[in-house]
């Protein structure tokens, strides 16, 4: 059986792609190494001049990168074209960045000389989700390439048409052939992949579930793995809020790629004295989505990225209003001529332990608000989670906003009066169940090379 690209928005098949089989695998892999032998000592000049190479192609197909995620998986295009500029903005940033990371750190000890040297360590397998299909790869690919690794790609099967795309892209750029390829396979093809010799390491984008699978996998073979998993965030509300720029900042992270990013937030804890009035404004907000076919300019929300996703999200909802919780927008499946996964905003208060939107995450366009007794109790509350990506909170007293971020708040990246986003700039990763390792910035590009002590008597 191939792997199918099927559009979101309708239900039809866009292509159908044959699979990779093991032999062809095996090759692909056994290519990738041997273009790592070269590649490994290019100039850091070639590999730069390269690089901007490629973030000029992503400029220049950005219209039609867009709208194919459009096709394979709902992305509106405004939102598409959005994403392509990043992975350009990150290849640039690496480009200009990267020589200055990598370069030989000395340290003083009685040697005539001591050094920390980053040397490249080979080919590492990227496993990557349907979600943002361009960005999740470019914020591997532009470090690894620019340290002198080489890759191959696992993506999502519902979005095989990208990863060819990215493919072809590199190629454009004029890198030399096989520093990167995509392996069209199944997830069940990925362990042997891992288990592979010539793959040095592992990075890997998704579920929980799936982090734990390879990050087992691959500990067992002592391969080195980035793992930047699922994520329930919580948006802190205190009383001294600006409500008005908290519900319109909270309403655009949980609408954001369709509610679908793992970095979005899914509770918003609010303290009691601000609840009414901050739901009320934030309702206003989800309300004024424009849903529709993602291809139509002016379309804000499309479909969920498969309607097996979308049933799945929807019965979570349902589960939440058995157990006590009220529907206050949305909270149905749309019944829409000639659509297909489509999923309406939704927003549940009155949320309580025990209920899913509690503690799992809530993967689609629905939000779930949490009251808070005080600032102290809502802290608790949006520490009380499994998952540890990011959070956010939203006062006037921005001292004491950033004093809760750095020490209380128990997340990856926690921001303050704005929406968590990641940025090549700075490190992005998660703790707990949200995964380990970084990426972007000098700690990303460090997670995937031999920090190598060199000792000169």
């Amino acid at each position: 059986m191939g792997i199918q690209s099927i559009n979101p928005a309708n239900g039809k098949i866009i292509k159908s792609y044959r699979e990779h089989n093991d032999e062809a695998v095996i090759r692909k892999v056994s290519q990738t190494h041997k273009a790592w032998l070269s590649w490994r000592n290019s100039d850091f000049s070639i590999r730069s001049t390269l690089l901007i190479n490629l973030a000029d192609q992503l400029d220049k197909e950005k219209e039609n990168l867009a709208q194919l995620m459009a096709y394979e998986m709902g992305k509106p295009l405004k939102e598409g074209v959005a994403e392509i500029e990043k992975c350009a903005s990150v290849c640039n940033y690496y480009a200009e960045e990267a020589q200055g990371f990598l370069k030989d750190q000395l340290i003083k000890t009685e040697a005539a000389k001591s050094y920390v040297s980053f040397q490249p360590i080979g080919v590492i397998l990227a496993i990557m989700p349907w979600n943002f299909p361009f960005w999740q790869v470019f914020r591997f690919l532009a470090p690894a390439l620019m340290a002198g690794n080489c890759g191959v790609l696992k993506h999502a099967s519902n979005v095989p048409g990208c990863a060819l795309a990215i493919e072809k892209l590199v190629k454009n750029a004029g890198f030399p052939d096989h520093v990167f390829q995509t392996l069209m396979i199944g997830s069940k093809a990925v362990v042997k992949v891992i288990e592979n010799p010539l793959i040095k390491a592992v990075t890997l984008t998704g579920s929980t579930e799936a982090g734990i699978k390879v990050a087992a996998q691959a500990g067992a073979l002592l391969k080195k793995t980035v793992l930047e998993l699922g994520g329930s965030d919580a948006y802190v509300v205190l009383a001294d809020a600006d409500l008005e720029s908290a519900a319109e900042i909270c309403a655009n992270s949980r609408l954001i790629n369709n509610g679908q990013s793992c970095i979005s937030a899914k509770r918003f804890i609010v303290v009691k004295e601000v609840e009414k009035k901050f739901t009320s404004l934030f309702v206003e907000k989800m309300k004024q989505r424009k849903t529709g076919d993602p291809l139509e300019k002016d379309t804000n929300l499309g479909p969920m990225a498969r309607e097996d996703l979308r049933d799945e999200l929807h019965q979570q909802v349902l589960k939440n209003i058995e157990l006590g919780a009220k529907c206050i927008l949305g909270g149905q499946i749309p019944k829409l001529k000639g659509k297909h996964a489509y999923y309406v905003p939704t927003v549940l208060s009155g949320i309580k332990v025990g209920m899913p939107a509690y503690s799992e995450e809530m993967f689609g366009p629905v939000a779930a608000i949490l009251t808070a007794k005080d600032t102290e109790h809502a802290i608790k509350l949006a520490n009380d989670t499994s998952f540890g990506l990011g959070a956010a909170i939203f006062t006037k007293n921005v001292a004491l906003g950033e004093e809760i971020a750095r020490t209380k708040l128990q997340a990856g990246s926690c921001f303050v009066n704005a929406l968590v986003k990641s940025d090549p700039r700075l490190p992005f990763g998660g703790i707990n169940q949200s995964g380990y390792g970084r990426e972007l910035g000098s700690f990303g590009i460090q997670e995937f090379v031999n920090i190598k002590t060199v000792y000169v008597k």
